[in-house]
């Protein structure tokens, strides 16, 4: 046990409790660690709903992708609309 520890007790309905279990063996945790460290992170505080969490899953994807370069994107136009129009 760390220092400083002290143990929680919770009272959820069964299939939350499943449910967080499950999740915490996918991530090899255990659920007072997943616990601890959304309280940790400070993201406890918010209620997000599935098109929420998608979008933040989304927006993290999108800040560790490559950036494209606006110059070729615009390469890419004057090709289409010559090809287009000729």
């Amino acid at each position: 046990m760390r220092l400083y520890e002290k143990k929680l007790t919770l009272t959820v309905e069964e299939e939350v409790a499943k449910y967080a279990k499950r999740l915490a063996k996918r991530h090899g945790k255990s659920v007072s660690q997943m616990f601890e460290e959304k309280y940790r992170e400070g993201k406890a505080n918010t209620i997000q709903t599935e098109s929420q969490k998608a979008a933040e899953q989304l927006l993290e994807k999108l800040k560790s992708s490559k950036s494209t370069s606006p110059k070729r994107d615009k390469e890419l136009i004057k090709e289409h609309v010559k090809r287009k129009f000729t």
